[in-house]
């Protein structure tokens, strides 16, 4: 898996791991979401030119279809764009496309869509790719004729601050619930927490507030969230806002751990040594709106990244879709990262980089390099997933959590 529960970690580290082992074992998919090491690993032992080289760009390392989503920008604008850049590296930009596709097939096979299906998915998502390298300024492709995109993106205009707290904070606003989701700090932390909230670029970047705003923190505690952050440092703190617009207001900060990327660094590129900046750098160029509302910074000597929780931060659920809504679904998540993509190319690099992509098509932009390296890659994870699975079921102490 991708991270291990640190030896020393005093906070019910095997109870973590377990949730996390266990979380992994519920679907193919989660299991896709949950094993980027092993997904790299297998990507590695590809013969040469399996996958084209195209030229380095900032990509998101873990691009699978949880990971794309609607984000509001600072202006509160919504977006549809990659929401976590964990992973982000400057790298070949044929490892997200290959990546999206085989969390899609994936998806769509367990749905479950026949294999006629997924092979016209393989197509669109090509297609979609292609035109939203076309298009990185959003001026003519659209990317919302998928209706569960739609659906994601209309939701987010319409939500508020009661919408996230119900969900995150079952509806609390004076201090985060302990329980299975929450825990208290460990020393120390919550002076690490205090030290971010004071830094200058915290209320302007993170918050989109002046300097004469008061910032209180009202409560912090360690965080139980998704799949990869079971073992490392995740954060979340509720602070209070006087003087915003007259009258006082919460946020959400979410306080994550920055880790080592696990996709290759392009030949020759460049980018920040420190984790946490990297993830900055590859927000600020792949998802703009993320981007400009992150800080990077420390706790002790764990780099973290900082943003605020946003309501209009939504996630795309699309595990489950009919055949038709399978299809557009998968364009529509290809254009958003052709777009993310081609925002960093020169036109003309873009256009070289389009034409590979689509070289060795059948019967239209749907490349065989795609189809071939997603079907091994298929055959692979499927095989991990019920080795996984076995070890969880003979483990015994993992059965309270199955």
């Amino acid at each position: 898996m991708n991270i291990h529960v640190r030896s020393d970690d005093g906070r019910e580290a095997e109870l973590l791991r377990s949730r996390r082992l266990c979380k992994i074992a519920a679907s193919p998919l989660a299991y896709v979401r949950g094993s980027t090491a092993r997904f790299y690993e297998w990507v590695a032992q590809f013969p040469p030119g399996t996958l084209p080289e195209g030229p380095p760009v900032w990509i998101c390392g873990d691009c699978h279809l949880g990971n794309i989503g609607a984000l509001a920008d600072a202006e509160g604008r919504v977006r549809m764009q990659i929401r976590d850049l964990d992973q982000s590296v400057v790298g070949n930009p044929a490892f997200d496309l290959v990546r999206l596709t085989l969390s899609l097939v994936t998806a769509g096979l367990t749905a479950p869509l026949s294999g006629l299906v997924v092979a016209r998915m393989i197509r669109a998502i090509a297609e979609g790719y292609a035109a939203g390298l076309s298009d990185p300024d959003e001026t003519g492709v659209p990317d919302a004729d998928s209706v569960i995109v739609a659906t994601t993106r209309r939701l987010a205009h319409g939500r508020r601050w009661r919408h996230l707290s119900k969900e995150r904070l079952r509806g609390k606003s004076a201090r985060l619930p302990r329980g299975k989701r929450f825990l208290d700090l460990q020393p120390g932390e919550r002076t690490g927490v205090e030290a971010l909230l004071r830094e200058p670029a915290f209320a302007r970047r993170v918050l989109g507030l002046d300097a004469e705003a008061r910032i209180d923190l009202v409560d912090a505690a360690f965080w139980i969230k998704g799949c990869s952050s079971l073992g490392r440092m995740r954060l979340a703190a509720l602070v209070r806002i006087e003087g915003a617009q007259d009258r006082a207001r919460v946020a959400l900060i979410d306080v994550k751990e920055a880790v080592p990327h696990l996709a290759p660094l392009a030949p020759g590129a460049t980018i920040p040594a420190d984790p946490a900046h990297r993830v900055v750098a590859g927000a600020r160029a792949l998802s703009p709106a993320l981007g400009e509302r992150m800080i990077a910074g420390h706790i002790g000597a764990t780099p973290v990244i900082v943003r605020a929780l946003l309501p209009q931060d939504l996630k795309i659920v699309a595990e489950q879709f009919s055949k038709g809504e399978g299809v557009r679904v998968a364009r529509s998540l290809a254009v958003v990262v052709g777009r993310a993509h081609g925002r960093q190319f020169a036109p003309e690099a873009r256009a070289a980089w389009r034409r590979q992509v689509e070289e060795g098509g059948w019967d239209g932009p749907a490349p065989h390099w795609l189809w071939s390296s997603v079907t091994t890659l298929m055959g692979l994870h499927q095989s991990g997933y019920l080795d996984h699975c076995r070890d969880v079921a003979r483990d015994e102490r993992l059965a309270p959590f199955l």
